[in-house]
C-alpha cells in the first residue's frame, strides 16, 4: 500500500490504471469505512481511499478544529483493503482561495442543508476535485449520508462524469447505533442513550408498514419522545426515496419507496441516521 500526499504524484501513479474504485473519507476509520473498501474491491482492480478533512464543508461553529485527524492508525487499518492512500494537506488541495463552487441542487438547502447552511456546497465541491484528480470508473459512498449520496448521484449525472456511484449499507454496531467517526465525542452515558435515535426511526418504519399515513404526525411525535429523554432534534422527515421530496399521490396515500431521514443532538454530539420503508 502506498500512501501519496500529492496530486502530481497520485496521477502518476494511476496512470494506466483501467479499473480504479475510489472511496472518499475524512479518516478516523470506523468499521463503517471498511466494510466500504472491502466493497470497493469487488468494482476495482486499484482501489484508492482518500483521506481529508475539508474546512469547505464545516461551518464557522462547526468542529473542524476538533475532527479527529488519525491518519497513522487509519493507514494501518487500511493495509490488505487499499493499494493506495491519498492523504493531501489542506493548501495541496486549495493552493489558492477556492472561489469556484458547484452549486448543489436545491434539496441541498432542507434537511441536513438547512440545520448545516453551506455543508453540501463544499462537500459537492471537494467530490469534484477529488473526483477529478483520481478519475475512478467506481467511487463508493455510504448510505447513512443518505441526502450527501442523492446530491453526489446527481452532481455526477447532471455533470456527465464518467463515474459509477455506489452506495455502501449502513453499518452499526450491535446495538443499532450507525457507526460515525463523530460517535466518539459521546460521553459512557451518552453512548448508552444513543441507540434511542434508531430504535425512534425503526418505530417509525413500522407504524408506515402497518398503514399509518400521517407522516406530519408522526414526525411530530418522534421529536417529542426524543425531546423528553433530552434529545434536540433538526429534523425526523419521511421522504421519497428517489428524489428526497415529502411523499404524495394524486390517487390517495403514496405507494412508494421512502426513507426517514433524522439528525438530533445529544449533549454536543450531532448524530445522523436514517431507516428506509419499502412500501409494496
Amino acid at each position: 500500500m502506498q500512501v501519496i500526499s500529492t496530486i502530481a504524484e497520485l496521477r502518476t501513479r494511476l496512470n494506466g490504471e483501467h479499473a480504479v474504485a475510489f472511496v472518499p473519507t475524512m479518516g478516523n476509520l470506523h468499521e463503517g469505512h471498511l466494510e466500504l473498501m472491502k466493497l470497493a474491491r469487488k468494482h476495482g482492480d486499484c482501489v484508492v481511499a482518500s483521506i481529508f478533512v475539508n474546512p469547505l464543508q464545516f461551518g464557522p461553529n462547526e468542529d473542524f478544529d476538533r475532527y479527529p485527524r488519525t491518519l497513522e492508525a487509519d493507514c494501518a487499518s487500511l493495509q490488505g483493503l487499499a493499494d493506495i492512500v491519498f492523504a493531501p494537506s489542506v493548501n495541496g488541495m486549495y493552493p489558492e482561495r477556492q472561489t469556484v463552487f458547484v452549486e448543489p441542487p436545491p434539496i441541498a438547502n432542507e434537511l441536513d442543508g438547512a440545520a448545516r447552511p453551506g455543508h453540501f456546497r463544499g462537500m459537492a465541491t471537494v467530490v469534484l476535485k477529488l473526483l477529478n484528480i483520481v478519475q475512478p470508473q467506481v467511487a463508493l459512498f455510504g448510505k447513512k449520508d443518505y441526502q450527501q449520496l442523492h446530491i453526489i448521484r446527481q452532481l455526477v449525472a447532471q455533470l456527465n462524469l464518467p463515474v459509477l456511484i455506489v452506495g455502501g449499507e449502513t453499518v452499526r454496531a450491535a446495538d443499532g447505533l450507525a457507526l460515525s467517526s463523530r460517535n466518539q465525542y459521546l460521553s459512557t452515558a451518552e453512548r448508552n442513550e444513543a441507540t434511542f435515535l434508531y430504535q425512534t426511526l425503526q418505530s417509525m418504519r413500522v407504524a408506515i408498514l402497518q398503514g399509518e399515513r400521517d407522516f406530519e404526525q408522526l414526525q411530530k411525535q418522534a421529536v417529542e419522545h426524543l425531546a423528553a429523554r433530552n434529545w434536540s432534534a433538526d429534523y425526523i422527515e419521511v421522504r421519497n426515496q428517489s428524489d428526497l421530496q415529502p411523499p404524495h399521490s394524486e390517487q390517495g396515500y403514496p405507494v412508494q419507496q421512502l426513507v426517514i431521514l433524522a439528525a438530533a443532538r445529544l449533549g454536543n454530539t450531532r448524530l445522523l441516521d436514517n431507516v428506509e420503508v419499502c412500501l409494496a
